[in-house]
This record gives structure tokens, C-alpha cells and sequence, in this order.
């Protein structure tokens, strides 16, 4: 799996898309998590009347989500922009990409060339953004699919589709490969030094969050 991203703070979309100031991550796996929190408490005397219990829970919309992915890292080019206009486009080993991964993960979102605020998982996707099938699917082929960024977004419009009820949403359903995936911060990374290969195995959490500053 090498459709997996790591954006620095600096990525321009319009800049050479996923060329410039993005590191390439070959996964093996990607785990993805949504914890919900729904304060509950019982209701006294419930089961008095009806014979059973009830539990009452208000859903006040809060999630935790979390994206947890291993793999390998290999030499890779990396062209990264400075301000000023400067640009390096270099080869890495794998190790040197380790590091700078390392470095983004210790450093703060006000060192926007080392920080890292998205990570992109492109999967496949046959319906687009409006419950239209894309053009020029065959559903009996993933291959004809678009790949899109996962995220956590609904399909449709304010108070359309699968967001009925939500007059102001902040995200959308992606139609295209350079559209925003994940936004938050690399909350652990690792990865193993061996002296059998020039590969390094890793592993990366990724905690969605709107980053401030």
C-alpha cells in the first residue's frame, strides 16, 4: 500500500501536488479508530415502573479518531520549498527520512518545515460527493475507480444527503486525489535500525485535530 502521505505544515496543493514538501510512507497496514463519548448515567426508580433499567445518554458529538500505520520507509527524492524561493530536491535514505519524520514529531506547529499537520490515505472510491457513480467506473473492477483521501465527512451538501441535519459542516466528501485528507498531529512514531537491511520498519498514531496555532 504506497498511497499514504505525510503533508508538511508548508504543503501547497497548487505547488506540484504531492511532489513537494510530502514524504511517501509504504504501508503494510493502516488501523483507524473512532471513539465516541456519550456522558450516560441511570435513571433512579426506572426499573420500579417498567421492569427495567433505562440508561439515559446525551450525545453531545464528541469523538476521539485516531489513525494508527505501519510499513516500511525506503530512499526516497524529496523536493521540499523554503521561503525566499529556495528548494532542494534530494534523495534520502531511508534513515535520513527516519530522522526528518523524527525531527517533524518533536517539533512545533510554528517550524512549518519541519512540522507535519496531514496525513493522506488514498482509497478507492466508485460514489462521489453528491451519491452520483463517478464516471467511468466498472463495478466489477476496483481498478476504474477514483482515489480519493480518507477522511470522516459525509456525502452531500448542508442539510442534503447523508448530511440532513447538519446546517454547517466543516469537511467535505472528497472527489479528487489532491483534496484534503487528515488534518492533526503525529502523536508517536517509530521505527527499527537494523543492520540485515537498509529499510526501516515503522510505526505512526495520528490523532485528528484542528491544530492551533
Amino acid at each position: 500500500m504506497s498511497h499514504v502521505y505525510l503533508k508538511l505544515q508548508n504543503y501547497d496543493a497548487d505547488n506540484d501536488a504531492f511532489h513537494t514538501n510530502v514524504i511517501n510512507l509504504f504501508a503494510n497496514s493502516v488501523s483507524i479508530s473512532v471513539s465516541k463519548t456519550i456522558p450516560a448515567f441511570p435513571i433512579p426508580l426506572s426499573g420500579v415502573a417498567t421492569g427495567e433499567s433505562i440508561t439515559a445518554a446525551l450525545d453531545l458529538g464528541m469523538a476521539d479518531k485516531t489513525v494508527s500505520v505501519s510499513g516500511i520507509i525506503l530512499d526516497q527524492t524529496i523536493k521540499k520549498t523554503f521561503a525566499g524561493g529556495e528548494e532542494a530536491n534530494v534523495v534520502f535514505t531511508a534513515h535520513e527520512v527516519a530522522q526528518m519524520i523524527a525531527s517533524g514529531v518533536d517539533s512545533t506547529g510554528f517550524a512549518e518545515n519541519q512540522a507535519f499537520n496531514e496525513l493522506v490515505i488514498l482509497i478507492p472510491s466508485f460514489v462521489d460527493s453528491n451519491y452520483v457513480q463517478r464516471a467511468g467506473v466498472n463495478t466489477n473492477d476496483r481498478s476504474t475507480g477514483v482515489n480519493v483521501p480518507f477522511n470522516f465527512a459525509s456525502r452531500g451538501d448542508n442539510n442534503s444527503f447523508d448530511n440532513t441535519g447538519v446546517p454547517a459542516k466543516i469537511s467535505s466528501f472528497p472527489d479528487a486525489e489532491t483534496d484534503t485528507g487528515l488534518t492533526g498531529f503525529i502523536r508517536s512514531f517509530s521505527c527499527d535500525i537494523s543492520a540485515e537491511t537498509f529499510e526501516l520498519n515503522f510505526n505512526l498514531d495520528f490523532q485528528t485535530a484542528i491544530i492551533v496555532p
